[in-house]
């Protein structure tokens, strides 16, 4: 393949970042409508959202390596070994998802009680865990749908699927959680049952319209063939070390919270505010993320190791245009933008200092971020993680001694994140120019 168009990169890009902003509102969708049974219940969703999202990432994390595997046979035109990777990877996520929902179920509130101190939060995480759980099997094997699509570079159902689940998350909230149209009003229940239906509903769609599409037959899925313990073995080789990078970023994230929590209560809601914000500007850029490694391993599964630096340097350059604007027009609505997450007018006030902040570090952050997930592309995962390791490491450092040593203003902690994405693409960089990637079997 030549270093991909724009047109090539937008193609691929836009359909991902439909799916990831259909997720978002999922999870901005629940909030408005929580925030309105109750704090107890809004706080609880959070909570028990908290350890359903770092359960989700184990399967996250494989099917990133998937992803990689896949793109990787793709470039080699090897379309009969994706399906076996296919259909074994799923094999493997829905027994881990049903081991992991008996386990919650068994000592899911023994998991919540030492960080919960109010007994009513407790009661009300430990219910919405109960249902919320349900959905990890879907959401798993929707996962690896994704990581399919990514991987062969044909993403136009992503949005189409996270739309549905986006639009039935929605409309059950609205029903389930308030009781409408003749239904009991479930409250945090019905958001629990709510959002593990769409995601049922969204894999029914990946299914039917997977088995439906005859340009798809020469990938050869869905044949259920007997378990492949070495291709199983495989792709865990790969996976193991991304399933460890999102579980220790995603801890990070927690401390970071919780070293901002010790600075009082405005601090950590002008930091929930910016989270927010921070996750939904980052859209474009996190889809441009999975272009990067799938366009990569391509290129390294046809055996042109002679072009991936050129196609990272291209994807740069599109992030750095789409960034560009994305930053310019959020940088112009400040009031407006954080308006959306509080009517608190001296909250907002306070928040502005800290979001101009993560406005620049999402500049930088969207294009260090390629450099990372270009050597994701190579499967040099191992690497990844101890690059994640090191980084995250001064990134906590730095932000213990400006919340926690000097006490300096909230704004100043943001500043962390100027410390993660330059020392993580700094390193992926020198990796890319110095490592040896390019002899990597996979």
């Amino acid at each position: 393949m030549s270093s991909p168009s724009s047109r090539t990169i937008w193609e691929i890009a836009w359909p991902i970042m439909l799916s990831l902003l259909a997720q978002n509102i999922v999870n901005v969708t629940d909030t408005a409508f929580l925030g309105r049974v109750g704090e107890i219940e809004l706080g609880a969703s959070a909570i028990g959202g908290l350890l359903f999202t770092t359960l989700f990432m184990v399967g996250f994390g494989f099917t990133t390596g998937v992803q990689i595997l896949i793109a990787r046979r793709n470039g080699e035109k090897n379309y009969l070994a994706i399906g076996r990777i296919f259909d074994n990877s799923f094999y493997f996520l829905i027994l881990l998802s049903i081991a992991i929902t008996v386990l919650i179920y068994s000592i899911g509130p023994t998991l919540l009680k030492p960080f919960i101190a109010s007994d009513a939060v407790f009661q009300a995480s430990s219910v919405f865990l109960k249902y919320r759980i349900l959905g990890l099997s879907f959401a798993s094997a929707g996962l690896l749908f994704r990581s399919f699509y990514t991987g062969i570079a044909f993403t136009k159902y992503l949005s189409i699927s996270s739309a549905l689940m986006a639009g039935v998350n929605v409309l059950l909230d609205y029903i389930l959680i308030f009781g409408h149209w003749g239904f009991p009003r479930l409250g945090i229940q019905g958001a629990g049952i709510a959002s593990s239906i769409s995601e049922g509903c969204a894999l029914i769609f990946f299914i039917v319209i997977t088995r439906r599409n005859k340009h798809l037959t020469h990938y050869v899925l869905f044949e259920w063939v007997k378990p492949d313990l070495k291709i199983i073995k495989n792709t865990l080789s790969i996976s193991v070390f991304v399933m460890m990078q999102f579980v220790i970023s995603l801890g990070s994230w927690f401390v970071f919270f919780m070293l901002i929590e010790k600075m009082g209560e405005r601090s950590l809601a002008v930091s929930n505010i910016i989270r927010s914000v921070y996750l939904m500007l980052m859209i474009p850029g996190w889809a441009l993320c999975s272009v990067t490694s799938t366009l990569v391993s391509n290129a390294l599964g046809e055996g042109k190791t002679e072009k991936v630096i050129p196609i990272i340097r291209k994807i740069m350059n599109f992030s750095i245009v789409s960034m560009t604007i994305t930053v310019a027009i959020a940088a112009l609505v400040p009031r407006f933008a954080i308006s959306i997450f509080t009517n608190d007018v001296t909250l907002i006030e306070a928040t502005i200092p800290s979001y101009y902040i993560i406005l620049v570090a999402l500049f930088l952050f969207a294009m260090m971020s390629i450099l990372f997930n270009g050597l994701l592309g190579t499967a040099n995962t191992k690497i990844a993680l101890g690059i994640e390791a090191i980084t995250l490491f001064f990134y906590l450092w730095f932000t213990w001694l400006i919340a926690v040593k000097l006490q300096m203003k909230i704004e100043y902690v943001w500043t962390a994140e100027f410390i993660y994405s330059s020392l993580i693409g700094i390193l992926s960089y020198w990796y890319l120019k110095k490592g040896n990637w390019r002899s990597k079997v996979v």
